[in-house]
């Protein structure tokens, strides 16, 4: 899989979803006794879950700070 296509897989995955669905790749990966080739396309998995969950906290952060410059420029114009 490449990347584009994991990104293109991933994006309808609501953040909840992609965290529980990285924490289940950690979860495999850390209870071992998978061959190397499926460790490697778990740990493929899991960067691009991240990316997922990576995105949606940069956004979340987005509103955060767009929220409280919206109400620091309202307090300062009154």
């Amino acid at each position: 899989m490449t990347e584009q296509q994991g990104n293109n897989a991933d994006d309808g995955l609501g953040y909840e979803q992609a965290r529980d669905a990285l924490l289940d790749v950690v979860r495999q990966l850390e209870a071992g006794g998978v061959p190397l080739e499926e460790s490697l396309a778990l740990w493929e998995r899991g960067e691009q879950l991240a990316k997922v969950c990576q995105r949606w906290l940069d956004g979340a952060r987005a509103q955060l700070d767009a929220a409280l410059a919206a109400e620091g420029g309202e307090t300062a114009g009154e």
